[in-house]
């Protein structure tokens, strides 16, 4: 892990920023989006009622934004369709973006283990990310089937470890269960 990356909340003057740190950094970094549908599910995230503003960070590097995540509520269904368990349990990491300029730079996993911090002060129980395993299991991400939760969509579908929780304290994800359903979402 870095010293050298800070994290803090966003604020309206970032958005600029962001973004362009997400057109590139999805654009250039992925071969499934240029970045325009991760940016309409950003601000999505920030009109619903789940997201938390204190827990939507930017990570700066000598001044300079180099990275933007965000961790919401994500109420669990108890069904593949839906009916959806709003208890405030669990936060969903999504989406996470690292600046093209500084990829493979450990920026991700430093800001990520600064935020996993944070959300843990927060209560919740567990947090839920859809994303390449190889990545999110180095920072104490597991399958999520081990814990009882399923995918019904995307990535997962088709390859199940791309599904993630992980316990915010040993055991805090027992008898929580059920299955990630984007559907409060258009652009998830």
């Amino acid at each position: 892990m870095r010293n050298d990356i800070t994290i803090h909340p966003e604020t309206q003057k970032d958005y600029k920023d962001i973004i362009s740190l997400v057109l590139r950094s999805f654009s250039e970094g992925t071969p499934y989006s240029d970045g325009t549908d991760i940016i309409a599910l950003i601000e999505e995230i920030r009109v619903s009622k789940y997201y938390i503003p204190e827990l939507s960070f930017v990570a700066e590097l000598d001044g300079k934004i180099v990275g933007h995540f965000l961790f919401s509520r994500f109420p669990l269904s108890k069904t593949k369709d839906g009916e959806h368990i709003d208890n405030g349990d669990i936060a969903i990491l999504a989406p996470v973006s690292v600046h093209a300029d500084y990829f493979h730079q450990h920026i991700g996993l430093t800001m990520l283990n600064l935020g996993i911090e944070k959300v843990k002060e927060y209560g919740f129980k567990g947090i839920a990310v859809e994303g390449d395993y190889h990545f999110y299991n180095k920072v104490g991400f597991k399958t999520s089937s081990e814990y009882g939760i399923y995918p019904t969509s995307g990535f997962p579908m088709q390859e199940p470890r791309c599904m993630m929780c992980q316990e915010t304290s040993e055991g805090s994800l027992n008898g929580i269960g059920g299955y990630v359903v984007y559907d409060m979402y258009y652009n998830a």
